[in-house]
């Protein structure tokens, strides 16, 4: 039997939410974030590079919304992969997305979702890539969003967005040609959980989406949390841990750190900021006022929280049952 690893504050990875961001996210990183639309955005840690006023990044998402879009919105993004990016009813396409391809400031390279997963699937198992059928007959083949110099400018981007080739083993199966999609290595990988030890073992509560691909994908991973607890916590049932100690690099305690997206079983979206957000992103001025009045006016995410309306908190309580929140006004 193997010894227990010892419970010392040498494995402590616990740092503050401006540290880790600090250390894991220089001007230039390439960067994931995990959730999806409006569900489980790191949505404190995509505040705190804005504060920090990080540029140049080129952040990979698989079909993420909010915190897409306030990166975007805030200047911190040059580059772009990603299969969807939208915060549902409130927008379908996120914003200042749009208006930043628009604009011609974002270059934007589009996947299928199921073709995203695979590339932080292919990161993660450390292959260059993986095989499949998907986007064979569309214009996501054809359609490149990275020029030849764009490429060549940066050795982390590969040379070509996918490959299609005739399947090797023509006769084994009815497949005539597959589309090879490269394989993404983050420098940071950005993921919010439900629960986290010191250590870096975390829990994800109901859907994963490809934030586990993700996390294992990356050079660094930046896991915050609701619930911070003692490493014998998740070790009585293991089975319910999706992301291990040692993939992880630090760990911030960060209540409502996804807000104002969703985080299973503690509370639901916000409708309030999320219709607040639409209508200052909207207008260029309103977005500026919103960045410097909700955003740079606070020292961290504690503070932005604090400010929310007892009343509006409660709205999105999370129904212990349902793990959402009941009769919430979603207009």
């Amino acid at each position: 039997m193997m010894d227990p690893i010892p419970m010392n504050a040498d494995t402590s990875k616990l740092m503050t939410m401006s540290d880790a961001v600090a250390q894991f996210v220089p001007d230039g990183a390439h960067i994931s974030i995990g959730g999806f639309t409006i569900n489980r955005n790191p949505m404190a840690a995509v505040y705190e590079i804005i504060r920090q006023k990080k540029r140049g990044l080129h952040l990979y998402a698989h079909s993420n919304g909010q915190g897409v879009d306030e990166l975007i919105g805030a200047g911190a993004v040059d580059r772009l992969e990603i299969a969807y990016g939208g915060s549902g009813r409130f927008a379908s396409t996120c914003i200042r997305f749009r208006k930043a391809v628009e604009a011609g400031r974002l270059l934007v390279e589009d996947y299928t979702n199921y073709q995203m997963t695979l590339r932080f699937m292919a990161g993660a198992m450390g292959v260059p890539f993986l095989p499949t059928r998907s986007s064979l007959g569309s214009d996501i083949v054809n359609r490149w969003g990275f020029s030849e110099t764009a490429r060549q400018s940066d050795p982390r981007v590969p040379d070509a967005k996918l490959v299609v080739m005739d399947n090797p083993f023509d006769g084994w199966c009815d497949t005539d040609r597959v589309v090879l999609v490269p394989a993404i290595n983050p420098d940071v990988t950005i993921i919010h959980v439900q629960t986290a030890d010191r250590q870096g073992t975390a829990r994800i509560e109901g859907l994963p989406f490809a934030d586990v691909e993700q996390a294992k994908a990356a050079r660094h991973l930046i896991v915050t949390c609701e619930s911070l607890v003692e490493v014998d916590r998740l070790r009585q049932t293991p089975d319910q841990n999706q992301i291990p100690f040692f993939c992880v690099d630090a760990v911030v305690h960060a209540p409502m750190g996804a807000w104002p997206t969703a985080c299973y079983h503690h509370y639901d979206y916000d409708p309030t900021r999320l219709h607040q957000y639409r209508t200052a992103a909207l207008d260029d001025h309103r977005y500026q006022a919103y960045l410097d009045t909700e955003i740079f006016s606070t020292r961290n995410h504690e503070e932005m929280t604090a400010r929310i309306d007892p009343g509006g908190l409660e709205a999105i309580k999370a129904d212990p049952r349902t793990g959402y929140a009941v009769g919430l006004d979603r207009r």
